[in-house]
């Protein structure tokens, strides 16, 4: 199936939208989460009206809010909401769908039945229009706590998440087609925010990815979550976006910060701060975590962990579109990329027993970039830009050699072209070859 985006380029978003298809009047309210301006809005709004029309369904069947919209702004009351949905398909026989764009935008209002009980959200408006059969209802948001770590006990276990991401290099390619190292060099720099496709110049790409920043997802956290410190999140956040896929911590984050900008007294950044801000860009989907995982201990790490941006143009926006390190760049897209084929994905730790400069024998820590689990299958995968020595390559194979398992192993490179097994069975594959190939994992 073709989609024709706002760019008017065709854009494959088939992932998602079959995942909404295949949950169709199962009885829960479907989540679309993500982060702000990829593409939630289009795939509800556009992509899957279309598909209800081609259908049959009336277009009078299809209720739609915006609550970012100042023509929808009254329904950001769940009473408004409730009842006008309510008017329309209570004493009705056919079916009708509820589509609620950027519901975290809904407001709590007080009950009016009890003023001193808890007050009205968005949750109880929903589980309150879930009981008429004849609705099927979608909502889109971008705050995860308050879509995601909520959503089983708030809307009593009943419900769907799609979890929506910018574009992957297959989504960007299938629009823009052409020389596929071309298209990978300029998904590198500008990343897949969908709009991005619809933006004529260099410059109209980077002043819309800056914007977002400014205008959009710093505005959003620094009011959602009333942050008194706009200083330090904008801190933590340029020093995310210039070391991304660095090992750190809250600790080793507050002492740069206050080192850099030689803080004292009062005025110090906490380790309680900068974990409560790096919280917010997680929340707000700017950022994941990822967390270091002993292969064979089966534990994980308490600290320090790996933090990678949603968008890799987002992140080079945020720097200057200075610091194009490739090796990092290309960590990040493949990190992503893991993450939008549904895998749980982290940093593997694996030990080999070596001897020091005194020949005593000790444990040394090796790192496995990537550990991608899914349906009880486990991937290792090694983001290696380029292989140019024969020491190089046995650095980057020899944790894999010591997983003790038979499960798939691969070296993601950019130096090559053709796929290739050697000797050990690792799999040795091009980066685009490997993004284009979603068999793989």
């Amino acid at each position: 199936m073709n989609n024709i985006a706002e760019s008017n380029r065709v854009i494959k978003r088939d992932r998602y939208l079959n995942k909404i298809i295949s949950y169709m009047w199962d009885g829960q309210i479907k989540v679309i989460t993500g982060i702000r301006r990829c593409g939630k809005s289009y795939l509800l709004d556009k992509l899957f009206r279309q598909y209800l029309l081609a259908q049959g369904v009336d277009s009078s069947h299809i209720l739609s809010f915006a609550l970012d919209l100042a023509k929808d702004i009254k329904y950001r009351n769940p009473l408004e909401l409730a009842a006008c949905v309510r008017n329309t398909v209570e004493h009705s026989t056919e079916q009708y769908y509820l589509f609620v764009d950027e519901i975290q935008m809904s407001d709590e209002v007080e009950n009016p039945y009890n003023k001193n009980g808890k007050p009205i959200t968005f949750y109880d408006a929903l589980n309150d229009l879930k009981t008429l059969p004849n609705l099927d209802i979608y909502v889109t948001g971008s705050n995860s706590k308050m879509l995601s770590s909520d959503i089983l006990t708030e809307f009593r276990g009943r419900s769907d998440e799609i979890r929506v991401h910018p574009l992957s290099f297959s989504e960007y390619y299938s629009a823009i087609g052409g020389d596929k190292t071309e298209a990978f060099d300029d998904y590198c720099f500008y990343g897949g925010m969908p709009l991005i496709l619809s933006r004529p110049t260099e410059s109209d790409k980077r002043n819309y990815l800056s914007r977002l920043f400014s205008e959009v997802y710093l505005k959003d956290i620094v009011d959602r979550k009333k942050v008194k410190r706009e200083d330090v999140l904008s801190s933590i956040l340029d020093l995310l976006c210039s070391s991304v896929g660095s090992l750190t911590n809250p600790s080793k984050i507050a002492n740069a910060l206050n080192t850099k900008q030689k803080l004292s007294g009062e005025n110090t950044v906490s380790n309680n701060t900068v974990k409560a801000y790096l919280d917010h860009l997680i929340d707000a989907f700017l950022f994941s975590e990822c967390k270091r995982f002993d292969v064979k201990g089966k534990n994980y790490f308490d600290y320090p962990n790996k933090y990678y941006c949603e968008d890799v143009g987002l992140r080079a926006a945020r720097i200057g579109f200075r610091q194009q390190e490739l090796t990092h760049i290309m960590e990040n897209v493949i990190y992503n990329e893991l993450i939008i084929r549904e895998c749980s994905v982290d940093i593997g730790i694996v030990y080999s027993s070596e001897h020091d400069s005194k020949n005593r024998a000790i444990q040394v820590a090796r790192e496995i970039d990537f550990v991608a689990s899914s349906g009880g299958k486990k991937t290792y995968i090694q983001s290696a830009y380029a292989l140019p020595t024969e020491e190089k390559s046995l650095t980057e194979n020899k944790p894999l050699s010591l997983t003790g398992d038979s499960f798939p192993k691969i070296i993601v490179r950019n130096d090559i072209r053709k796929r290739w097994y050697d000797e050990n069975g690792i799999l040795n594959i091009g980066v685009i070859d490997f993004l284009l190939d979603d068999s793989l994992v």
